[in-house]
């Protein structure tokens, strides 16, 4: 049966190798989107009667509601939404510009919120769907310099998990993805850096200044994590609710919640002396 997939953020990393794969097979169409058109050039090989390319900044709200309805007009449903589009950020807490965060947040938050927002009427009424929503090893632990980030990616979670409960009866499934590090361009052109001023944070001024490295040199595969998550969807069963994908992602994401499991059951009787 014939899926349609909408994907944010497709012109490089993630969203690009998804939305390739969703492009090659032939039992699905595609609505592909990024910032610029000439982005979207490497899906002109494949066929285009299934493919629907179009320009989108995710905060621009407006935009995202004429996107969604001309991918309805266009197929007539929407089977699988893949909220991809993101950004970085580098900096301590202390020395982040906060109107870059506050725009971090418009693009990994709101921009994710509002296209769930206007794709929801259509899965609703369809009594199926699938949101798949890209968020990050750092939602699951934190490191330094990446505080906002990882701020933006717990917001993620706990608008997923609260979402999942809201629709789970109505046939829609959502599913975070947390991958790890990969060679992608999000540590490259689509991360701010701020290194640090402050004397107190010299500490992390390595940690800033091998942030494009990982460009080349992270461990992630983009193509592998790509194809993981397309068979997650078309694989006809239950979804995971959380797919952390890649070692840090698994490992840090355990020893992070283990410690707070145990740091919670320690004051067991200190918590619940506050109820009456």
């Amino acid at each position: 049966m014939t899926k349609t997939w909408l994907i944010t953020g497709t012109s490089s990393g993630f969203g690009k190798e998804l939305a390739q794969i969703v492009a090659a097979n032939v039992d699905n169409n595609l609505i592909a989107t990024a910032r610029k058109m000439s982005d979207l050039d490497y899906l002109d090989k494949y066929d285009d009667s299934k493919i629907l390319k179009v320009i989108l900044d995710v905060t621009d709200t407006p935009k995202i509601k004429d996107v969604v309805k001309s991918a309805y007009d266009r197929f007539g449903k929407i089977d699988v939404l893949v909220n991809n589009a993101g950004l970085g950020y580098f900096s301590t807490i202390e020395e982040s510009d906060m109107q870059q965060v506050h725009y971090m947040f418009d693009v990994n938050v709101f921009g994710l919120a509002n296209m769930t927002n206007a794709v929801l009427p259509i899965m609703r009424k369809q009594k199926n769907g699938i949101i798949v929503n890209l968020s990050s090893a750092l939602a699951l632990t934190t490191l330094p310099t990446m505080g906002f980030y990882s701020a933006t990616k717990y917001a993620v979670e706990g608008y997923s998990d609260t979402l999942r409960q809201e629709v789970s009866d109505l046939g829609i499934q959502v599913m975070n993805v947390e991958p790890s590090g990969a060679r992608t361009n999000w540590s490259g052109r689509s991360s701010k850096k701020v290194k640090p001023t402050i004397n107190d944070y010299q500490k992390f001024s390595d940690d800033i200044n091998s942030v494009p490295d990982s460009v080349t040199s992270a461990p992630g595969d983009p193509q592998k994590i790509a194809q993981v998550i397309y068979n997650q969807v078309i694989n006809g069963k239950e979804l995971p609710k959380h797919l952390p994908l890649g070692q840090f992602a698994f490992e840090g994401g355990i020893s992070n919640l283990e410690s707070i499991v145990d740091e919670i059951k320690s004051r067991r009787d200190l918590s619940v002396s506050t109820d009456d």
